[in-house]
């Protein structure tokens, strides 16, 4: 609301709302935000009088807040001191003043000041003396107070009547902050114990509509500030992550060659240390690992066949997620690197890029001996015999004929792989433990198959010799009977020991062979095989033999070597530690994990 004030009310008598809106002789509703510009002239002549007490007010104000003042002697309307606050207890309002007396805080008789909160305290003042002009002279002023919305700039210009204006006093002043939307605008006059009279010969308020280039330039800038706000911590938030990311590359990169560099002594300190390939050569031999050379999947990794210009290989990729997949592959490297036996799987290279963990073997063309048990086209007698007395032998050498003995604990028929000629290779030897000074190696992760685990293990969690010679005799068992051994997950009336023990305990072991043979076996031999793997199979880890003692049995063919066994299968289950193992953990301290294989 513009409103324009032409006289005073009697100083004697209390100002109400209804008086002051008489006086207002022009008046136009006008919002102020968003932030105006605008313009406001007037002239002013000063009358001479006895005593100059206070100020003239030009002001901008709330709507209904412009209440009477009480000074020492009379009521005098005031509309800026002792207004209604805000919430948060400051005065709404913006004034100019002229004042021609000067209080305490004042800096002379004859200043303009811009007062927001307190006319005590103005944001703005400044001495007309300086500029030559004097209130009280009284010569005609013409006064220009002008407000750009979007500088914030509150500009005074000040002059005599016929001379040109002269920008006297700036401050920036955030209107929106100070007056809300809807304001009066007007004067006010002098309220001190005296007053003076002024008198408004002319003026003019312009409030200036924005225009289109303003706009639309505000318009562009609000747009930029909009993308920048996006923008800004899009880009940081994307350079941190790119930072980050070559950080983590970086740190496996560098992981990654000194997991290689160990792998490298490793293999330099074993006789005949297997050769490095790259993740290239091996990924084209492989034909970048497709499922038409997978030849085999087991607990840690899957293996493919690969051809290099000079021979045919087997390619072992380790599962990435495999808890142990890189002490798999460490074991592997150090331990099959320096063993040399003709019936162990010889590991001929290694590769370790790309996070990837690769294993060469020489190929086995009739891959394991699992896929010949318990199958149509069995294996003839005497292969099954030769593959029974290749697997004793290699046996024996990593328990008793290595430098340091060897616990392979995973011989199940998956691990047994056959060459050209069906000649048994031992492979897999990402489970084995080396066995230091003589005594076994203590481990709490139990890795093995259930069906070939020896009972021991299952609740020591230890692995030791005696444990892969139960293995060993399960393999018999399925080798000479073409049946597979019974499972904790299976569902048969008995297990295979039971089946053979029943035979046994008959005496009519020999019946038990596996009928696709058709009668064409050795019986001497077929007794011999059987013996050896319920003997390997007792349930007491003392009285199994050991493999030398098997390995004379197949290879001598003397039936006074032959062991003897009780009239019925033993039931006693002995858990106490074979004698050649070490340490104090007890059974409830161990974490058993198998590899449990369909």
């Amino acid at each position: 609301m513009v409103a324009l004030i032409s006289q005073l009310i009697s100083p004697k008598k209390r100002a109400t709302w209804d008086e002051f809106c008489s006086v207002i002789l022009y008046s136009y509703g006008h919002h102020l935000f968003p932030p105006p510009s605008l313009s406001e002239s007037h002239l002013i002549q000063r009358y001479p009088v006895m005593e100059w007490r206070s100020s003239s007010h030009r002001i901008i104000t709330p709507p209904r807040q412009i209440v009477s003042v009480h000074s020492s002697e009379s009521w005098i309307l005031q509309p800026k001191i002792n207004m209604k606050k805000n919430a948060g207890g400051v005065l709404r309002q913006l004034a100019v003043e002229l004042d021609t007396y000067k209080n305490p805080r004042d800096i002379d008789k004859n200043h303009i000041a811009i007062d927001t909160t307190s006319v005590e305290y103005p944001v703005a003042v400044k001495s007309l003396t300086d500029i030559g002009i004097d209130l009280k002279s009284g010569r005609s002023i013409n006064v220009r107070i002008e407000y750009d919305g979007w500088e914030k700039d509150l500009r005074i210009y000040v002059a005599y009547a016929g001379e040109s204006l002269v920008n006297f006093l700036n401050n920036k002043i955030i209107m929106e902050d100070i007056v809300p939307q809807l304001a009066y605008v007007g004067f006010t006059a002098s309220t001190g114990h005296f007053w003076e009279v002024h008198q408004v010969l002319d003026w003019n308020f312009t409030l200036y509509e924005l225009p289109n280039e303003s706009l639309n330039h505000e318009i562009g800038r609000s747009k930029w500030e909009k993308a920048l706000k996006i923008v800004i911590p899009t880009v940081v938030v994307l350079l941190v992550s790119v930072l980050l990311f070559l950080i983590r590359v970086r740190s496996r990169r560098k992981l990654s060659l000194e997991r290689r560099d160990d792998i490298e002594m490793l293999t330099k300190n074993a006789a005949n240390a297997p050769k490095f390939y790259t993740y290239k050569q091996l990924s084209k031999a492989t034909k970048n690992f497709s499922t038409e050379n997978l030849v085999g999947t087991g607990g840690f990794g899957s293996v493919y066949r690969g051809v290099l210009p000079n021979r045919i290989i087997a390619v072992k990729k380790i599962n990435a997620t495999s808890n142990q997949g890189e002490k798999e592959y460490l074991a592997e490297i150090c331990t099959i690197g320096r063993l040399r036996h003709k019936n162990l799987v010889q590991l001929q290279g290694w590769c370790h890029e790309k996070e990837q963990l690769l294993l060469v073997y020489e190929y086995m063309p009739n891959g394991s001996l699992n896929k010949y048990i318990g199958k149509k086209n069995p294996l003839d007698w005497k292969t099954r015999y030769k593959i029974l007395t290749g697997l004793s032998s290699v046996l024996l050498y990593l328990h008793e004929e290595c430098e340091n003995p060897v616990v392979h604990r995973d011989v199940k028929p998956n691990n047994v792989m056959l060459d050209s000629d069906f000649t048994p290779h031992l492979g897999d030897f990402g489970l084995a433990r080396l066995l230091e000074n003589d005594s076994a190696f203590i481990t709490t992760m139990v890795a093995g198959t259930i069906g070939y685990l020896a009972p021991e293990v299952s609740y020591t969690g230890r692995a030791t010799t005696e444990s892969d010679v139960y293995s060993f005799g399960m393999v018999v068992l399925e080798v000479v009977c073409g049946r597979r051994s019974k499972g904790l997950m299976e569902e048969e009336e008995c297990s295979l020991v039971d089946f053979v023990w029943s035979f046994y305990e008959k005496g009519s072991l020999v019946k038990c062979v596996d009928s696709e043979l058709k009668g064409e076996f050795d019986e001497e031999e077929v007794r011999r095989c059987l013996v050896v793997g319920l003997a390997c199979l007792s349930p007491d880890y003392s009285v199994r033999p050991k493999m030398r003692k098997v390995v004379q049995v197949f290879m001598n063919g003397d039936d006074r070597s032959l062991m003897e066994l009780p009239e019925c299968r033993p039931t006693e289950l002995f858990l106490s530690l074979p004698p050649s193992s070490s340490g104090s953990n007890t059974a409830d301290e161990m974490t058993m994990e198998y590899d449990i294989v369909p």
